[in-house]
């Protein structure tokens, strides 16, 4: 059979099984890729038996449900290949506009500077904290994570990546604090989910639930850095978050009551949805 047949069969298996069918075809364009197959050159033309195993198998996974980028072991981020697994959550769009947002303020605030100390709160698979580091290397990045098992993704990611980013183990800014460690910089994605939203399965079933869901109300983590960002930051410093698309006026009301005298911002995505929100300090 050849490799049409097998991607008609995938999207047949996981249109029946409820699940995004496109998936079928981008999964086959990767398995390809890795062994530089090009798959429309060649979509005609008998399937590779390893690439037919691994399809069948990956299929099979996603027909329950798991997302493509566990099956693969990686996703696309700022242009790098970041490795996931079940113990980080898969690193979204939204997020790569988050980096961008920082390298730009970087750029207005610090881009003279030789050094810049930046904090990653709640890192996961390191996508945010390394691409910054790899972006601009003037970025010493140190990012922290409360799970051991996302801190050891973390860490193949920035080995494999390349990049010169410092990890340590602990909730929130509380490893920064015990170490008398201070930023520039403090960006952080942290779980924003309210704890009774309903999420996909895929979501649910698959994704760590620590890195999801933030409290009752979702802000849970965002006051947990609030009520403790002075004893991190320097006296000129600026924090980024990103957020839920509808906390606009609760995170904004809630960053006011910690940062009276800063300047304080939310920030469209590409989609037109409030998605970022900046603390400005001493500038």
């Amino acid at each position: 059979m050849r490799y049409r047949d097998y991607i008609h069969e995938g999207k047949e298996r996981l249109y029946k099984a409820g699940q995004g069918e496109q998936a079928a075809q981008l999964f086959m364009v990767e398995l390809c890729r890795q062994k530089g197959i090009n798959l429309y050159m060649d979509m005609d033309e008998e399937i590779d038996d390893e690439i037919r195993v691994d399809y069948l198998e990956g299929i099979h996974d996603m027909e329950k449900g798991k997302p493509l980028s566990y099956v693969l072991g990686y996703e696309s981020f700022y242009g790098y290949d970041f490795i996931v697994n079940e113990d980080v959550l898969i690193p979204r769009p939204e997020t790569e506009e988050l980096v961008g947002l920082v390298l730009s303020l970087y750029d207005e605030h610090f881009g003279n500077r030789e050094h810049v100390n930046v904090f990653d709160v709640a890192t996961g698979s390191g996508a945010i904290g390394i691409t910054l580091n790899l972006e601009e290397p003037k970025l010493d990045v140190i990012a922290s994570d409360i799970s051991e098992k996302a801190v050891q993704v973390a860490l193949k990611n920035n080995e494999k990546l390349g990049a010169h980013v410092n990890f340590i183990i602990g909730n929130m800014l509380d490893p920064f604090i015990e170490r008398n460690l201070h930023c520039d910089i403090c960006v952080c994605n942290p779980p924003y989910i309210p704890s009774d939203e309903k999420m996909e399965h895929s979501v649910v079933d698959y994704e760590p639930h620590v890195a999801l869901f933030g409290g009752e109300d979702g802000l849970k983590f965002y006051r947990d850095v609030f009520e403790k960002a002075h004893f991190v930051l320097k006296e000129k410093a600026f924090l980024a978050f990103e957020m839920g698309y509808d906390q606009r006026e609760a995170l904004s009301a809630l960053a006011k009551e910690y940062f009276p005298q800063a300047k304080i911002c939310v920030h469209k995505d590409m989609s037109g949805k409030d998605r970022m929100l900046t603390i400005e300090i001493g500038f």
